[in-house]
């Protein structure tokens, strides 16, 4: 992601450029225009990831925790990222100002998760020629990370489960979730409600996730104007952040030891976008990158099943819709 750094220097450079006129040029703002659709089309992937990442392990059954008793669990999450977002396909008829360099007419170009590229772009202001790399995306096929959990019987056939996994670096990347759920058993007021019945339930869930990326170099653009030199901005992080409700039907089964679970509902995420470090100009890049942010719904299935045992259980959880993701947990079971 170290190539970030060219597409950074030239948003900030047309705003320093001109600030002094107090406007911007047609041709500069769709510049601006083009790198913002850039960095939303690099983006956009991590975010809604999101979704399938901090949701993963809400739930293992719909029958609910007997009263009082506790579940604490500790769960691995390996999202598996599809081709379709580890690249995007690119024409030029997608730019106001910008082009493919080399004469292309068209290009992959790497997300997030995608691989290094030799995708380089070009353009021309009052007068001027200009170049700068695609972004390098991380490379990964699959995203792994752990979180641990706490769910609680309630009187009523309900249960509420909270997690929390302070900030961590995983593969040159830091990451923090934090959630609390409520669920509710709907079998119970229903003639047939033995252990051994179909359940059915419904869950809410409300999470936060952070993403922070820091493998690149720390970019460092100062500008000199009449002699004086002033640091716009020193960029070292780039932090995805985003707030996620799920709403969810959940059905599962008992036979003996052994428990099959599903469920069906739907995510509703906003998500934004943030630069860390300083300068004069750093406030105006996030106030820029927020445009970029915005709010995603989506729908997602599950299906799982659970060992029992008499004072722990282990829970698998696969999850298809744009991602999928398998979830599996170790509980343990306290009265």
């Amino acid at each position: 992601m170290k190539n970030l750094k060219h597409l950074l220097i030239l948003g900030l450079l047309l705003h320093a450029g001109y600030s002094s006129a107090q406007a911007i040029p047609e041709e500069g703002r769709q510049t601006v225009d083009d790198i913002l659709f850039l960095a939303d089309v690099f983006a956009a992937p991590a975010a809604s990831s999101a979704a399938y990442q901090a949701t993963a392990g809400w739930f293992t059954s719909a029958r609910a925790l007997e009263e009082w008793k506790v579940d604490i669990s500790l769960h691995g999450n390996a999202l598996f990222v599809p081709k379709s977002k580890q690249e995007f396909s690119l024409n030029n008829s997608d730019f106001n100002v910008l082009r493919i360099g080399g004469g292309s007419n068209g290009a992959l170009i790497p997300t997030a998760f995608g691989k290094k590229s030799d995708v380089y772009y070009e353009g021309n202001i009052d007068g001027n020629d200009f170049q700068f790399d695609a972004i390098d995306g991380i490379d990964k096929e699959v995203v792994f990370y752990p979180f641990p959990q706490i769910s609680l019987g309630l009187p009523y056939g309900t249960e509420v489960a909270v997690r929390a996994l302070p900030e961590m670096s995983v593969s040159g990347s830091r990451f923090s979730s934090y959630g609390a759920a409520i669920k509710h058993n709907f079998s119970q007021y229903f003639r047939f409600n033995d252990e051994e019945d179909l359940q059915v339930a419904g869950i809410i869930s409300y999470n936060l996730f952070d993403l922070k990326y820091n493998e690149f170099d720390p970019l460092v653009l100062d500008y000199a104007f009449n002699g004086t030199s002033t640091n716009l901005i020193t960029a070292r992080i780039i932090d995805v952040s985003a707030d996620m409700w799920m709403f969810k039907g959940v059905a599962s089964k008992r036979y003996e030891n052994f428990e099959i679970f599903g469920a069906l509902g739907v995510v509703s995420s906003n998500f934004e976008y943030e630069l860390g470090g300083s300068g004069a100009l750093l406030g105006y890049a996030n106030e820029e990158l927020k445009t970029i942010g915005g709010n995603e719904t989506q729908f997602k299935g599950d299906i799982g099943f659970n060992l029992l045992f008499d004072r722990f259980k282990i829970s698998t959880m696969a999850t298809a819709g744009n991602y999928f993701n398998i979830n599996m947990g170790l509980h343990f079971i306290l009265n």
